[in-house]
């Protein structure tokens, strides 16, 4: 009885790790559709995040990425939250977009 106890419990985590491992494989196949375009970062409009940059071939980037999340500014000094792109989807600035069609 004490064998089949620790069995669940065992398949309760091989269950909780399946879904984590699942949950970041599908973050990371909605990130990859980004054309790093800048425009959910303010490119378009003057007053992009301070962490906005472009790199050589005309792409842009955040320089604080995995801590991008929370209270930023922008370049003349203005706060914003920078917050996930599935929250800023339905308002985005540009149509071109990938994300505005999903």
């Amino acid at each position: 009885m004490a064998w089949d106890c620790c069995f669940m419990e065992y398949n309760i985590i091989m269950d909780e790790t399946a879904y984590l491992q699942k949950q970041e494989e599908e973050q990371a196949r909605y990130e990859a559709l980004c054309r790093r375009c800048g425009a959910c970062c303010g490119a378009l409009d003057g007053d992009p995040c301070e962490h906005l940059k472009k790199n050589e071939s005309g792409k842009y980037f955040c320089l604080v990425y995995d801590n991008r999340i929370g209270v930023h500014k922008t370049v003349s000094g203005k706060q914003f939250a920078c917050v996930p792109i599935r929250d800023l989807r339905p308002n985005l600035p540009s149509k071109s977009c990938v994300y505005f069609s999903i």
